[in-house]
């Protein structure tokens, strides 16, 4: 490794970083991280904190989950590579399939396509419902629904069905026929409504709406996040994602739930499907499945899904990635699930997503730049800021920028989208991690007082 003064000299210099730009990365160089332990990270001048942000929603284990460490080495020695396309397999995928198809039925999950993150899922579950409906003799539903503020990857199919105008704007035109619908976003919405429950059912008439205008009969899939995540977290009324699946069933499109955040615990369910109680036709998943440790994602389908696949000769799945089931992942991901149900983290994942939640509340009555407080569903956790709390004028980047660095050099590494920060630590953190976090923000916010 080379020494410090050489990597900060050429931080940024020659890789681009995503979500922003080049020219900011040279300009406002990126916090260099060196270490990790348990949930907090060290950078290069040994600075240490708490990462309130998980990794980027995926370190549910935190970093020194050690069953995860010896499967990926043992791996390595024993098979570091072999292809599961047509012909070929590896005893990991077809255990870890095993173990998948086990966790989500009570989801109505029964088969795995395995990916090599979130993005390459969502791409996968668009392909494949196409395909699905090509197959049952509906060739024309082609399109697909989601909702504003949704966040679905970055592949050409995730970011056109993106409800975030920063992920499609600079690459469109993107993919035709992926329309959008209100989100249940009770501080902005377009019916001004602020009751959650009546504003989830003005947002699903606008999916019933859509739906109507568009012919039901050339709709293939509505894809959402159980919870919405880098859109700000955040949660609908309870009744929404019941009313969606239903309308989705009456109208035969299928439902996706994009799960890569919302899987493996991080709602205080093993779910976002769970969480609400439905059962959808396929879940996109990735980040927790290896804790970070190891790229890999996994599309969970229905049982629907399957038996039309099954049944058919011509269901040659002509889609795949070269690093599909890779047996190092597999492993991962074998014993990665094998110690999140262990240690049944969703379960304190409630317990502090509350203290989270309820200690944000309490920032907000001190301080008035925070406008809205999102959460109480697990470790998902959101603050809206805003320089006007009356009018809800969004907080200026350079304000946010300064809180935080605050926080940071208070004891907490914080995320911040756009006027949002948010916070998805690992779901193995303590009482004594949740008070840094949030003392590190009240030093934060007071940067600005």
């Amino acid at each position: 490794m080379k020494d410090s003064n050489f990597l900060k000299a050429n931080n940024a210099r020659m890789m681009w970083h995503p979500m922003t730009s080049p020219q900011d990365s040279i300009d406002n160089p990126p916090k260099i991280i060196t270490e990790s332990s348990e949930v907090s990270i060290t950078d290069i001048d040994g600075h240490t904190v708490v990462d309130a942000v998980g990794g980027l929603w995926n370190v549910n284990l935190g970093y020194s989950c050690q069953p995860v460490k010896d499967a990926i080495a043992q791996q390595l020695d024993r098979l570091p590579y072999y292809s599961t396309f047509r012909g070929t397999t590896n005893d990991a995928a077809i255990e870890l399939s095993y173990e998948l198809s086990q966790f989500f039925e009570p989801d109505g999950m029964a088969s795995a396509f395995f990916t090599s993150g979130g993005s390459d899922s969502v791409e996968s579950a668009l392909r494949l419902a196409r395909q699905y409906h090509k197959l049952r003799g509906q060739p024309g539903r082609v399109k697909f629904l989601s909702l504003k503020k949704g966040y679905h990857g970055t592949h050409m199919g995730g970011a056109s069905v993106n409800g975030n105008a920063n992920f499609r704007n600079a690459y469109e035109p993107l993919l035709p026929g992926c329309f959008h619908i209100p989100a249940p976003y009770t501080y902005r919405n377009p019916f001004n409504e602020t009751d959650p429950e009546r504003l989830a059912q003005l947002c699903v008439a606008a999916l019933e709406d859509e739906i109507a205008f568009q012919g039901a009969n050339t709709i293939a899939a509505m894809i959402m996040e159980p919870i919405l995540g880098a859109g700000g977290v955040i949660p609908p009324h309870k009744s929404f994602a019941p009313m969606v699946s239903d309308v989705c069933k009456k109208h035969g499109i299928l439902l996706i739930t994009d799960e890569v955040i919302t899987a493996y615990g991080r709602t205080g369910a093993w779910s976002g499907a769970r969480l609400w109680g439905i059962q959808p036709d396929m879940m996109c998943t990735a980040k927790a499945i290896t804790n970070g440790y190891f790229p890999f994602g996994a599309l969970m389908l229905g049982h629907n899904m399957v038996e039309t696949f099954d049944n058919n000769p011509d269901a040659r799945i002509g889609h795949g990635y070269t690093y599909s089931g890779h047996p190092v992942g597999a492993a991962a991901a074998l014993a990665c699930l094998a110690e999140t149900k262990r240690l049944n983290v969703v379960e304190n994942a409630a317990k502090q997503g509350t203290e989270l939640y309820q200690g944000c509340l309490a920032l907000m009555k001190k301080y008035e730049v925070i406008g809205d407080v999102r959460g109480g569903h697990g470790l998902m956790t959101a603050m809206e800021l805003v320089s006007n709390r009356a009018a809800k004028t969004p907080l200026d980047a350079a304000s946010t920028a300064v809180i935080q660095e605050a926080t940071y050099n208070a004891g907490a590494m914080i995320r911040i989208s756009g006027p949002n920060v948010i916070l998805s630590p690992s779901l193995v953190l303590t009482d004594a991690d949740s008070q840094t976090i949030l003392q590190a923000l009240d030093t934060g916010f007071n940067a600005l007082v």
